[in-house]
């Protein structure tokens, strides 16, 4: 960082620049109220920035405070964005076609401020300010000399050497904050804040809502034995999965602690329970960018989802090979500067929620969208971005736990839906443990599986099993328990790719926050072919939307991941409470068969011997994709992996078939109809 009393007197004379523009006539009256826009934003930013160190965030009222929140949020909620700079439509509609998708992006990464504001970051607020005074500049000339506006490219050139240019700050900023203890503000909110109090929550600077402040109250009023189970649950299921994989967890210090804000309470225990074994709690701040790079760490409510996906594809505008080869240059020297720190990272610990109406995005025509050269360049990228991350936090040495928790989204029946799904999270697994092998030794004498939907589910779908060598001393499938995915309840497997044929159905399904209705996926030889849904009238958006959100911009994806969901608990408190719809995938994937697509559950670790709890070991751990690993690493790995479950209401069989044409059938019209899995059905029964 450079000097603190040279970057005060940037600070000092860009504020002050800003208070000149705000005061100017701008001869194009609508780049007048733009630039005003701008600059208030950025105003609000200095604001915030000095009101944090004064130390006014501890010690104004529970209503200023959330009015200082709605203040950083409010131009981008529901009920104001169609008439908002950061809404790429009417920025095209009042700024013009020529412009107005590109100072839309640049309005959008003015306000990725709050993040580097509320963690004091000068030097990161000081470097915006000047990229916007820049451009005004730009403008302003232009019109002084030639009467007109600037042309687009040359607004364009200043915002790509900004990205270019601070694209090391940004880098150091976001591996600082994944891998060193000492960098980010989260814990100290945690550990420090008097909980009964939710003005503690307005000092992360992300949204908060109602939801957040009651969510912080419920589990402040919870008996401190409630509150240890949840965190025991949590950080046991982490220790777990380093046990169960044989990795050595004492050659650890730090974990990613990723959470909700308003969970503190528990968050506060685990992080003890992580100290008792010898880990101390990374908590980054969720976003940062210089166009939307990230890290993990706490989160708040999302107020806008559709802002979200009008912005995820911004990088288009830049986005080429001279950009590509700095940033994976400036995050090497970053992850350089932080070796140290990156060996001792075990992994994240991770708590979801969930609870609101499933999103489906309305496609706006003025977005950025990457070209299909652009979508090559970015699979290239995230593939060597992530083996980079490899070379200094191996993958064969780390695990992770993800456990999910209802919010007050979830209805008025919150309270009792959050103690069910705490029982949920702490089911027997001793018992599952034990029906699930049943099941295991059932499938591993499968050549094929073959699997029908029914109630209107036309999946009709033929999976090839990997030929073991010894069955005697191997398995095919992992015996899942609640260990690195809780709740319990899966067996799983990496499939043989030629030999799997069919289609994968779902009538409505919600995957990684977004919504699809009709899912129909055709896999040939293991490996998706045609693909479709219905949420749009025009095919090809439907089209578009799967390829960005589940194959990740791929041109095909393997089928990775073939597993049986065994949690019909989990199933009938969907059903009990209609929320099917809103589980999260960690949950509702234990709720029938699902089908992963993208890289197997092994990736990375191919090579790692494990071995179920009867002693076998699990040999069916690549497929025909990643085995190409050993030749060519870049194609071996597709850096995405996406759940798709068919529930059992819609599950008309799931059969084991021999290589003699012998069959077993295993799930029946919804039901579990292999001897031994009776118990399986109690909770269908007593539903």
């Amino acid at each position: 960082m450079e000097n603190l009393d040279f970057l005060m007197e940037r600070y000092d004379l860009a504020k002050g620049r800003l208070a000149e523009i705000a005061q100017e006539d701008f001869a194009d009256q609508a780049l007048k109220g733009y630039f005003g826009q701008c600059v208030d934003w950025l105003e609000l930013m200095c604001t915030n920035y000095e009101r944090l160190q004064q130390g006014l965030y501890e010690t104004e009222g529970l209503e200023t405070l959330k009015q200082w929140n709605h203040e950083m949020y409010e131009d981008i909620m529901v009920e104001n964005y169609d008439h908002s700079y950061a809404n790429p439509d009417y920025a095209v509609s009042v700024l013009g076609e020529e412009m107005g998708q590109l100072l839309c992006v640049i309005y959008t990464e003015l306000r990725s401020l709050i993040v580097p504001v509320f963690a004091k970051d000068l030097e990161m607020l000081v470097i915006y300010m000047e990229l916007f005074i820049e451009i005004y500049h730009s403008f302003e000339d232009a019109m002084a000399e030639t009467g007109k506006l600037p042309d687009k490219e040359t607004i364009r050139q200043i915002f790509y050497w900004f990205v270019s240019d601070y694209a090391d700050i940004a880098a150091e900023r976001a591996v600082a904050a994944q891998v060193d203890p000492s960098v980010g503000y989260g814990r100290d909110i945690v550990m420090n804040s008097d909980l009964s109090d939710p003005r503690y929550l307005f000092r992360y600077g992300s949204h908060v809502s109602d939801n957040e402040i009651r969510m912080s109250q419920y589990l402040n009023s919870l008996p401190s034995e409630r509150i240890k189970l949840m965190a025991d649950t949590y950080t046991e299921g982490y220790r777990i999965g380093f046990e169960m994989t044989g990795k050595d967890l004492s050659k650890k210090k730090t974990a990613t602690v990723i959470f909700p804000i308003g969970f503190e309470a528990m968050v506060r225990q685990a992080v003890l329970n992580l100290e008792a074994i010898g880990l101390q709690a990374l908590m980054g701040r969720g976003v940062m960018s210089l166009l939307q790079g990230s890290v993990g760490g706490f989160f708040g409510n999302d107020p806008n989802e559709q802002y979200g996906f009008d912005h995820k594809d911004d990088i288009a505008l830049v986005f080429d090979k001279a950009l590509i080869q700095r940033k994976l240059e400036v995050r090497k020297n970053a992850f350089e500067e932080n070796k140290k720190w990156a060996a001792y990272l075990a992994g994240p610990a991770v708590i979801e929620t969930f609870g609101k109406e499933p999103f489906s995005p309305v496609p706006k025509a003025n977005a950025c969208k990457l070209s299909s050269q652009q979508q090559a360049m970015q699979v290239e990228f995230r593939s060597q971005s992530m083996m980079l991350q490899m070379q200094y936090i191996n993958p064969e040495e780390r695990s992770f736990t993800i456990i999910a928790f209802p919010d007050t989204h979830i209805g008025e029946q919150f309270e009792t839906i959050f103690d069910e799904v705490i029982g949920l999270n702490t089911l027997d697994y001793k018992l599952y443990q034990g029906i699930q092998q049943t099941i295991i030794d059932a499938l591993d004498t499968a050549q094929t599986v073959r699997i029908k939907g029914m109630n209107g589910n036309h999946t009709d779908l033929t999976v090839a099993m990997y030929e073991m060598k010894d069955p005697s001393k191997e398995t095919i499938f992992e015996n899942c328990v609640a260990d690195v995915n809780i709740p319990v309840g899966e067996v799983f497997t990496s499939p043989k790719l030629k030999g799997t044929n069919g289609v994968l159905h779902v009538t409505k399904v919600f995957l990684h926050g977004f919504e699809y209705r009709d899912l129909d996926i055709q896999f040939v030889d293991g490996m998706i072919g045609e693909y479709s849904c219905s949420n749009f009238a025009d095919a090809a958006e439907g089209k578009k939307y799967i390829k960005e959100n589940i194959l990740a911009n791929h041109d095909t994806l393997p089928m990775g991941e073939f597993a049986i969901g065994t949690n019909t608990t989990a199933y009938v408190v969907g059903r009990k409470y209609d929320i099917a719809a809103k589980l999260p995938i960690l949950i509702a994937e234990k709720t029938g068969p699902h089908f992963a697509v993208g890289d197997t559950c092994y990736s990375h670790e191919e090579e790692l011997v494990t071995y179920n709890p009867d002693g076998k070991q699990i040999v069916a751990r690549e497929n025909e994709v990643s085995a190409l690993r050993k030749t060519d690493p870049a194609k071996a790995y597709l850096n995405c992996h996406t759940d798709i479950t068919i529930p059992y209401d819609e599950l008309g069989e799931l059969t084991a078939v021999r290589a003699d044409g012998s069959e077993i059938c295993i799930i029946k019209e919804g039901r579990f109809v292999l001897p031994g899995c009776e118990q399986l059905n109690l909770p269908l029964e007593n539903n």
